[in-house]
């Protein structure tokens, strides 16, 4: 019998005993350590004390060692030799890309452009401007493929594995290209002539060449011509060393008449680029803006373009105003 009541004393029968352990401090409810949660029916510690579980927030967990998960599973960044590669493989793409679609760097091999060019700058070319379906223009310096028989007899230098490598990706001139590097005298639809003594006439409008032809040269007393009337949509070229220049005056027994289709042009020169202390840009001559220079038949050229697309923007344009009038009628 006096075990029974023993019994029932420890189950807290006494109240006053059962408000001291109500009594705890807010702290320790607050910390999970109340006497009640400390230990187990043994004695020993409740099931997940030393697990940092619910009840114990300052207790350690996920990445108890220093680290989160997240920095734990980071792979650190590769070495500089690791990136190297793919850095240059990038380089050389866009490398290809540029040569290929926007500019290009070219090598003058003669002095047919002096003074303007000397044998040996190096002059970068727009290429990007053509795919436009932009003509090229009177005055502009222009790079174009050999139109056929023009560089006949010509050598062609055998270029060293680098020297190959470097052009194909745009960082330095071919050597194995037949390019040509002349001004623009006359467009399609242009009659141009040179007499003897006198001076380069574009459509009846004599050019002032003083600004770029070579000095001591005279226009075209080493090889007079014309007149001559350029075929639509091809260019007459002159070299600005007149006197040692094969351009379109010593080509008039091949077809075009010494004239070639601007569709051959690979593009136009824009900049001398090398060495630095010839550094310049290449840009129209004055005399090449002249009042009357263009002929009926340019400016019809000239003009077609906007002919076609007015012409195409008429039929868009009746589509989407019966297009507006269908909507507010069914409002």
């Amino acid at each position: 019998m006096g075990d029974v009541a023993v019994g029932a004393r420890s189950g807290h029968d006494d109240p006053e005993e059962g408000r001291e352990q109500l009594a705890e401090s807010p702290q320790s409810m607050r910390d999970g350590r109340g006497s009640a949660g400390n230990t187990g029916p043994g004695g020993g510690p409740v099931s997940g004390d030393s697990g940092g579980g619910p009840g114990h927030p300052e207790g350690p967990g996920p990445g108890a060692d220093g680290g989160s998960d997240a920095e734990k599973g980071a792979k650190p960044p590769r070495s500089f030799w690791k990136e190297l590669p793919l850095l240059i493989g990038i380089a050389l793409v866009l490398a290809f890309l540029i040569k290929a679609f926007l500019v290009q760097a070219f090598s003058i091999p003669s002095d047919s452009m002096q003074d303007t060019l000397q044998r040996g700058d190096r002059v970068l070319v727009d290429k990007l401007t053509p795919w436009f379906g932009a003509e090229p223009r009177r005055g502009e310096v222009v790079v174009f493929r050999d139109p056929g028989g023009w560089l006949e007899g010509t050598p062609t230098p055998e270029p060293n594995l680098l020297q190959t490598v470097l052009s194909n990706i745009g960082l330095m001139p071919s050597a194995e290209d037949k390019d040509l590097i002349k001004r623009v005298i006359a467009v399609g639809g242009d009659t141009v002539e040179c007499k003897k003594g006198g001076k380069v006439e574009v459509n009846g409008h004599a050019l002032n060449e003083t600004d770029y032809i070579y000095p001591g040269n005279t226009p075209c007393d080493d090889e007079p011509f014309g007149p001559i009337t350029v075929p639509t949509g091809n260019l007459w070229v002159m070299g600005d060393h007149r006197q040692n220049s094969l351009d379109s005056r010593y080509h008039q027994e091949l077809p075009g008449h010494g004239t070639f289709p601007a569709d051959q042009v690979v593009g136009r020169a824009v900049v001398v680029a090398w060495p630095v202390n010839r550094w310049a840009t290449l840009p129209v001559p004055d005399t090449f803006d002249q009042p009357g220079l263009n002929t009926a038949a340019s400016a019809a050229v000239g003009a077609a373009p906007g002919a076609l697309g007015l012409a195409g923007a008429v039929p868009v344009v009746l589509w989407r105003r019966k297009r507006l009038t269908r909507a507010r009628t069914a409002r």
